[in-house]
């Protein structure tokens, strides 16, 4: 019997197939783009949770799958507890503090015209602030920018409180793709490994070690780090007795994923907070205490960016914090908060596959 076989394609015919699954790729993005978000979360607990899986299934008479069910049956009585009066607390104290956050903002303009009539005496220096004649002008245009991200963070709050079916819903369509995802393929994270191209098996093997390097370095460090600042700036605030401590302190860890800008807004919502507190339990004058708040929360800042964050995130990414903030936004406005999250690791993981496409290119 005589073998056949099966005819190359030519470059029209692949050109041709390329297109067409580029379209429906584009077409389903489209039409799905609002299970994106929830879908990425899924993959992001899988990688997050693999490699407990791991190690959990290298024990005796313990196979994968009993592994990812007994992690799973864990992580839902940790949310069933923390969905009861906890996360009700932390609701209801992030509420609080944007309600506060907004009558501040209110009433800072007529705050700032009292304060441009009036002077500093430090010593023998005067300072006299009738002589910033634009302290108004940017005080303006500072409060509207806050007035806008207290807007969308009160209404994110207030969906998630109000919206609780809906929540429930999403969070146990993440949960239940994320097990089938573990519990079905049992390596997701070395998937990249089984694309098999001829001649490129060794290009692929390092392509999925820098990604696999790249993901773990930030992703899996990055959560740690959040929930490091996060228990840190609790207990600061709570010693220093400031309002919505547990609430600032979450702003604190979600102002690491936006370089520059995160860390401003952190402080002056701190510093806001402290000034307007009615009492401090040092019987400072308000601008006195807000000082201190504010020096001892850049001093924690400055701990973590310099001392515990390389230790815990290691290397490097290799991306200007710069190209981070702008990929930060985009991604913010396309997918929300999970494309903040991943700003950082998609762009090293873009300029890595750049740099690999451009040797290539010039051989």
């Amino acid at each position: 019997m005589s073998q056949t076989t099966s005819p190359n394609w030519n470059s029209t015919i692949k050109l041709v197939v390329g297109l067409t699954i580029a379209g429906m790729f584009a077409v389903l993005l489209i039409t799905f783009r609002n299970i994106i978000e929830p879908l990425l979360l899924a993959f992001i607990v899988a990688y997050l949770i693999h490699p407990i899986a791991l190690r959990l299934s290298g024990l005796p008479h313990l196979s994968w799958r009993a592994a990812v069910n007994l992690i799973y049956i864990i992580l839902i009585l940790l949310i069933l507890g923390a969905s009861t009066l906890t996360g009700l607390a932390v609701v209801q104290q992030t509420q609080s503090l944007i309600r506060a956050l907004d009558r501040i903002l209110t009433d800072l303009p007529s705050l700032l015209d009292q304060l441009s009539t009036q002077s500093l005496i430090i010593g023998p220096f005067q300072l006299h602030f009738s002589q910033f004649t634009d302290l108004g002008t940017i005080g303006d245009e500072l409060i509207s920018n806050l007035q806008g991200l207290v807007g969308r963070a009160g209404s994110l709050v207030g969906t998630f409180a109000s919206g609780a079916a809906s929540t429930l819903a999403w969070g146990l369509f993440i949960l239940v793709v994320s097990y089938f995802i573990l519990a079905d393929a049992g390596k997701v994270p070395d998937a990249i490994t089984f694309v098999d191209l001829p001649g490129y098996a060794e290009d692929i093997r390092r392509m999925s070690r820098e990604l696999g390097r790249i993901w773990n370095a930030y992703l899996r460090g990055q959560i740690i780090v959040i929930i490091v600042v996060i228990i840190a700036f609790t207990v600061l605030l709570s010693i220093l007795g400031v309002r919505f401590a547990f609430a600032l302190a979450l702003l604190a860890g979600v102002a690491r994923l936006v370089p520059y800008v995160g860390p401003w807004v952190n402080w002056i919502i701190m510093a806001l907070v402290a000034f307007f507190q009615p009492s401090n339990y040092f019987g400072l004058e308000p601008w006195q205490y807000t000082v201190l708040v504010l020096a001892l929360s850049i001093i924690l800042d400055q701990i973590f960016d310099n001392i515990i964050s390389p230790r815990i995130l290691g290397s490097s990414l290799g991306v200007h914090p710069a190209a981070v903030l702008v990929v930060a936004i985009i991604s913010a406005n396309l997918i929300g908060l999970v494309g903040l999250v991943l700003a950082a690791p998609v762009l090293a993981s873009l300029k890595l596959i750049g740099r690999y496409v451009m040797r290539k290119m010039f051989d």
